[in-house]
């Protein structure tokens, strides 16, 4: 096979398979999103765990209490995951971490879909929560560990690809059950998310065990078939494997074991900790929280008319904003994109939100000006914030502490989301604060602080492998 041959897409088909399957995680947490922001502007949801609200476009509400809790949680149980996954994914590997967290999915359903109770349902949400941040987690930590360098960009862009489609699929189903008088209407959406936690569990058997993972645990020949199977050559799979042995011996040379206080014992390891940590928090700063899981309650509240309909808009929006995005940073570098079209664009996006509401709110004039602005921020958001933030903070760690730090980085990525999901209602729902749109006042400069950050201290590493990435920035002791 000729060298030009061997990098074309063709050739890699089998990385493709296995990271196709492993992207299918993002779509159960883009599907979750989808379905439980439309739930709060369903009548036949809201007779359950509402309660009677003439005055309100709905006819119905939900306390700002209960709102918080049913989003929030299950960002709060994605957080703990994350904080415990680096101790997990090194002891199980990532395949077995992905069977628990699908098996997790598929007992939380049955919780919320069994019960009446909001307290049951604050318990399915806490656990559906624990297993969408191990599919979330797990599933990238392989992905950057099989995907070949060229391609893992191209990787990441299809696992955002998936969390945006998995929400698009998730708001059209809330569309069309949502006029339903009774629990079906959301019952039905609960039900379709049995699917893909199922579809995980069959796929995991036929792809191999991230190499990476099982060199790291001495199993260097495992690890080596594993590669055979994954590149289209032999050559090429000889190569990575002493690429990836050479790494692991360097930093054991030059460190005594491994603990998650090797995360900040030197400098070096605690300048990429916490890098990691500030571009996977990235997500967070434009207020993005705020918009997505909340979409339909959002635009009601903006007295936009059809806010399921709307919402639909919106996700498939966000899906052609990623696929803009994808072509950007080929061109431009993940970074460049990130700081202008992401922070800078969704910062500025927010405050003509809240101008345009503060100004002119409740008018039909007003309506069609948010919808057109939130819909631009979906586009600029998920093209340029989304994919890049996880993807550069899941390879700026070391190798040997990758686990513990990408952890680290989500779990507290996760726990500023739930900040924002847990405080939102306070400042959107009437029954609060009732700024509404307003709230793009604080995300302003929230986002400005995120882009300056960006500018300064954030490197650029597009085309690097993660063995070149360590020698960047983790030089062998002769270089010193």
């Amino acid at each position: 096979m000729s060298d030009d041959a061997e990098v074309t897409i063709r050739a890699h088909w089998k990385s493709f398979v296995a990271c196709g399957v492993m992207a299918l995680s993002p779509f159960q947490y883009g599907l979750d999103f989808g379905i439980i922001g439309g739930f709060q502007a369903m009548p036949g949801f809201l007779q359950i765990y509402g309660h009677p609200a003439p005055e309100t476009v709905l006819g119905w509400n939900i306390s700002t209490t209960r709102q918080q809790l049913i989003s929030s949680l299950m960002t709060l149980g994605a957080f703990t995951t994350t904080g415990l996954a680096g101790i997990i994914a090194i002891k199980l590997g990532r395949r077995v971490s992905m069977w628990l967290s699908c098996l997790l999915c598929i007992v939380a359903n049955v919780i919320m879909m069994t019960t009446t109770h909001i307290g049951a349902l604050y318990v399915g949400r806490l656990v559906i929560g624990l297993a969408n941040g191990g599919l979330i987690i797990f599933s990238q930590l392989y992905i950057q560990e099989v995907s070949p360098a060229k391609y893992r960009a191209l990787f990441f862009n299809a696992f955002q690809f998936c969390v945006s489609l998995g929400t698009l699929i998730g708001t059209i189903i809330d569309w069309a059950t949502a006029k339903r008088p009774d629990r079906s209407a959301y019952l039905i959406p609960l039900s379709v998310v049995f699917v893909i936690p199922v579809v995980l569990i069959i796929g995991i058997f036929f792809i191999p065990e991230s190499p990476r993972w099982l060199i790291e645990r001495g199993q260097s020949d495992k690890g080596r078939k594993s590669l055979d199977w994954l590149r289209p050559t032999s050559v090429e799979a000889d190569q990575e494997a002493t690429d990836i042995q050479r790494a692991i011996e360097l930093e054991r040379d030059t460190k005594d074991g491994i603990s998650v206080l090797d995360m900040f014992k030197n400098p070096i390891d605690r300048r990429r900790t916490i890098l990691s940590i500030c571009v996977v928090s990235l997500q967070n700063v434009p207020g993005s929280m705020f918009i997505i899981p909340y979409k339909a309650y959002f635009l009601a509240i903006a007295k936009v008319s059809d806010p399921f309909a709307m919402s639909n808009v919106l996700s498939a929006i966000g899906l052609l904003g990623l696929i803009v995005g994808a072509s950007l940073v080929v061109r431009y570098g993940r970074r460049r994109v990130l700081l202008i079209g992401g922070l800078l664009g969704c910062g500025t996006l927010q405050l003509a939100m809240a101008v345009t509401y503060d100004k002119h709110g409740g008018t039909p004039e007003a309506g069609k000006a948010i919808v057109a602005l939130c819909s631009v921020f979906m586009f600029v958001y998920v093209g340029a914030i989304g994919p890049y933030s996880y993807l550069i903070g899941g390879e700026l760690p070391s190798q040997r502490l990758r686990t513990y730090t990408f952890g680290l980085s989500s779990s507290i990525g996760f726990l500023l989301t739930w900040c924002i999901t847990f405080t939102a209602p306070y400042f959107i729902n009437p029954n609060s604060l009732g700024w509404g749109p307003k709230y793009g006042y604080i995300w302003f400069p929230s986002a400005m602080i995120g882009a300056l950050w960006t500018f300064l201290f954030l490197p650029e590493l597009k085309g690097r492998t993660l063995e070149e990435i360590d020698e960047m920035v983790f030089p062998p002791p002769s270089r010193s």
